[in-house]
């Protein structure tokens, strides 16, 4: 799972989930993309669940890059516990996902198994996504 090694705050607030991405939502690395279209928290488990499927799908060819990383912690105070005596432990991390957002990416394979991966990739996010194909400048 993946979980920063240590944090300045233990704790944050829950913050805002408004507004476009405008930093991450180009291809960078791969040929092909997974782009979100909604906001949300993706947990660390979700992320992991998706990258397993498309690894899976494309039976270990090509590369895979992961655009987002959980850094946010998310706390939870223990079922039928009175209102007070301050904030719940941190119980799972998630990534601030909004809409444009290249989540994941993939080089080394065909148009067609990339997106069949990413189809069953995209089923594992509780987000709307959609495939982006890399757009060479100059034209490689």
């Amino acid at each position: 799972m993946l979980m920063p090694k240590r944090v300045k705050y233990r704790k944050t607030h829950r913050g805002r989930r408004n507004g476009k991405a405008y930093r991450g939502s180009s291809i960078a690395f791969g040929e092909f993309g997974l782009q979100a279209l909604q906001p949300a928290w993706v947990t660390s488990r979700q992320i992991e669940a998706a990258r397993v499927a498309i690894t899976r799908q494309i039976k270990r060819g090509g590369k895979v890059w992961i655009r987002v990383f959980p850094d946010k912690p998310v706390t939870k105070k223990p079922a039928e516990t009175r209102m007070g005596k301050g904030k719940g432990a941190p119980e799972f991390w998630v990534a601030v996902i909004k809409p444009g957002r290249v989540m994941f990416e993939i080089e080394g394979i065909s148009k067609d198994l990339a997106r069949q991966a990413f189809e069953l990739g995209a089923s594992k996010l509780p987000i709307k996504t959609r495939f982006l194909e890399r757009h060479e400048l100059g034209g490689e």
